[in-house]
């Protein structure tokens, strides 16, 4: 995983996803009466009467009714609907195809793949050899099935990944959450036997993140104690645990601060033998302190607090800029992917000085950015179109560049790497070409396909276009259209914007199998908007949307809608809107800044109650993001772009679709709860939905998100088709 500023906290925000559904009933004058406990609302929350606080008690027993009336009552609207038994069936059988790519990890030499299936629902982690994992139908073994751990143990299990020391990668650290939350255990397996070993090392449910400092030592971080967690529920103190040790007897090596968002270990490691520990010290969602680690404790990088570290190559830290950083003379850009010598760093980490490896343009931006043994991978999106290039590390600092032998104009993402050797695999894709899995030999520069996915629905006839919508001020926002051929430009099509637009994430072109046989097959449009929050063009495209500057991001997604109808492609009766987590905040936005514009709008896994969110689950570890009600003008801003505190009764609102998670410990269930809550009071209609497993997505097994899946797609065919 790409070390972020938010570090190995698995925060990586708001994840970009699309599914989902839920409904609500409830008693409204109970609602409108209720009495609750009081509780420390923080500055610049709503009034103490917010009526619907009682639904913030995430498991509480009256809360947990109203979610179950809620659900009862969607899915039996929704699964009446004559639309909803061909959906659900193509989205199981979608999501339970055995026609999928098994993407690989390499691991010791062989290729390992977690796969879930109509047979292993939860999943099984199965591995092959490089030579067989190349062949049409590869002989896999089964390594470890999590269906059969999990009915053991009386669990709902869901596999978060595998984690193995270099070189030798065979006792390995398996990450289990219950349900899909953030919260997990951690245990140590034994590949070679295939099973956990005994006496091995074992970390209880926690928030937490772990490293292994070599084959007998982890570095983690975890809440030693109950109440040793930062303000936004992460932990920040980090100890050094040797096998054998209860973690009562670990070490402390690094404490930030409770107000931190948190602190995490890692290692980097390449193929000439390096190694280093290091911690991040994450300030806020975007600003860190990076620490080398050694026998003499911490010492802190003279590095700017606005970085990703990427990886390690022949003894370089590689590393891109999120901001400008002017150092010994030299002024290196926001964007700019730049290496430190690795014995510099540890001989003087307060005095650095980087070489440049790539400077992006200003259409461009760099993402994808992995290691191999001697190279690094890195792609490469102008405007939004993707290509993939090869770094080779040279004398003195240089590095020289290549281009890997991948089709252009995609969105192309490195699967993997590994240490071992220069062999990468990668994939490509676009929305009506399904993915297609390459073998790289990065030294060579040559790609092979080994592994295509299937057609999964039929996309000869439609197109893709990218247009252009001009927002506010003036600024072009590129957008992607996929339609029918025959599409007649009268108004009548319909159609879903998808969009995020927050924590520098891009959204790029990508194949999607539920996509394309629930809506596109059947005649639908879809749209990906590449408006301003996200990092389609580089940090400077996120910043411009940041805090108190934010609406520009809703009016970009604005002026979007507004273009299509404009080119007559769709009209508010046909155009549909979807986007979950931030993207649920901003389908929020746009619900209550414009409802004459949208006839379906479907909110997932949303922020809502933004005078609220920080003290909401994870909520205080993205002010870096929004900003915080204890500032006067961030709390302005805050209360004017609100969706729950700006529902207004007497507005014509459209009939939502709001889904969410039991299990969701990271954004959290109360904010879709109060904001269908409050809608029922109104008189608004709507549709809840709440998962109860699933954690930050749309179900905890293939299951649940086939039905999540199936409900969603039912509400937008019946909202913008009939």
């Amino acid at each position: 995983m790409k070390i972020r500023t938010i570090g190995a906290l698995a925060l990586v925000a708001l994840l970009c996803l699309f599914t989902g559904a839920n409904a609500d009933t409830s008693d409204t004058a109970a609602q409108r009466t209720v009495a609750h406990t009081p509780v420390d609302l923080g500055p610049g929350t709503p009034p103490p009467g917010d009526p619907f606080l009682w639904l913030e008690d995430v498991h509480g027993q009256r809360a947990l009714a109203w979610v179950k009336a809620e659900d009862d009552r969607t899915t039996a609207t929704l699964q009446r609907d004559p639309h909803y038994a061909a959906l659900y069936a193509d989205a199981v059988k979608v999501f339970e195809s055995k026609d999928r790519i098994p993407y690989p990890q390499i691991i010791g030499g062989q290729v390992y793949n977690f796969w879930r299936d109509k047979t292993h629902v939860r999943g099984i982690l199965r591995r092959t050899s490089l030579q067989s994992y190349s062949t049409t139908h590869p002989a896999w073994s089964t390594v470890l099935d999590l269906d059969a751990v999990a009915k053991a143990e009386n669990a709902n299990w869901v596999y978060e990944g595998l984690n193995c020391p270099f070189p030798d990668e065979r006792r390995c650290l398996v990450t289990l959450s219950d349900g899909g939350e953030d919260a997990n255990t951690v245990r140590e397996f034994d590949l070679t036997t295939g099973t956990f070993v005994q006496g091995g090392f074992v970390l209880p449910r926690a928030k937490q993140d772990e490293t292994w400092l070599d084959d007998n030592t982890l570095l983690v971080d975890r809440p030693w104690k109950p109440d040793e967690v930062t303000t936004s529920g992460y932990a920040y103190i980090i100890k050094r645990l040797r096998r054998g040790q209860p973690l009562t007897q670990a070490t402390e090596v690094f404490r930030g601060k409770p107000t931190d968002v948190g602190a995490s270990p890692f290692t980097l490691d390449d193929g000439s033998g390096h190694h280093v520990a290091m911690i991040v010290r994450n300030v806020d969602f975007f600003n860190a302190e990076y620490y080398l680690l050694d026998a003499t404790g911490a010492h802190q990088l003279a590095v700017p607090k606005q970085i990703n570290i990427d990886g390690l190559v022949d003894g370089r830290i590689v590393l891109t800029l999120n901001e400008q950083w002017v150092t010994s003379g030299a002024t290196y850009p926001a964007g700019a992917l730049v290496a430190l010598d690795l014995d510099v760093v540890k001989a003087d980490p307060a005095h650095l000085k980087p070489t440049l490896v790539y400077a992006p343009g200003p259409r461009e931006s760099l993402d994808g950015i992995a290691a191999t043994k001697d190279r690094l991978l890195v792609v490469s999106y102008l405007n939004v179109q993707g290509r993939a290039l090869d770094f080779t590390p040279g004398p003195h600092g240089t590095w020289t560049q290549s281009q890997l032998d991948l089709p252009a104009n995609s969105t192309i993402g490195i699967e993997n790497t590994n240490l071992h050797d220069d062999t990468a695999f990668a994939s490509v894709t676009s929305f009506l070409t399904p993915t297609t899995l390459y073998k790289v030999g990065a030294a060579s520069g040559a790609a092979m396909p080994i592994k295509t996915l299937p057609p999964q629905f039929d996309g000869s006839n439609d197109v893709v276009e990218q247009h252009e919508a001009t927002s506010k001020d003036g600024t072009k926002i590129p957008y992607f259209l996929v339609h029918p051929k025959t599409m007649q430009l009268d108004g009548t099509n319909p159609t879903v914007i998808d969009a995020y637009g927050g924590f520098q994430i891009s959204e790029t072109p990508f194949y999607s199998s539920t996509i394309g046989k629930l809506w596109l097959e059947r005649g639908g449009t879809f749209v990906i908007a590449n408006i301003r929050g996200g990092g389609e063009f580089g940090p400077a495209w996120h910043d411009a949307g940041l805090k108190t500057h934010r609406q520009v991001i809703y009016d970009d997604f604005y002026a979007i809608a507004k273009d299509l109808v404009a080119r007559k492609i769709t009209s508010p009766r046909r155009l549909g809107i979807t986007g979950a987590s931030n993207g649920g905040l901003l389908m929020g936005v746009e619900f209550t800044q414009h409802p004459e514009m949208y006839n379906a709008v479907d909110i997932g896994v949303p922020l809502l109650d933004m005078l609220r969110f920080e003290k909401i689950e994870a909520g205080a570890s993205w002010v870096g993001e929004y900003g915080s009600v204890s500032n006067p003008a961030e709390r302005a801003f805050l209360a004017s772009i609100s969706p729950y505190n700006n529902l207004r009764p007497g507005t014509a609102y459209p009939e939502p679709f709001i889904w969410t998670t039991t299990k969701d410990d990271r954004v959290g269930p109360e904010h879709a709860r109060k904001f269908a809550a409050k809608l029922k009071a109104m008189g608004v209609p709507y549709y809840f939905y709440e998962v109860i497993e699933g954690g930050h997505g749309a179900g905890a097994n293939l299951n649940e998100d086939a039905h999540t899946n199936a409900l969603e797609w039912t509400y937008f065919t019946k909202k913008l088709m009939e």
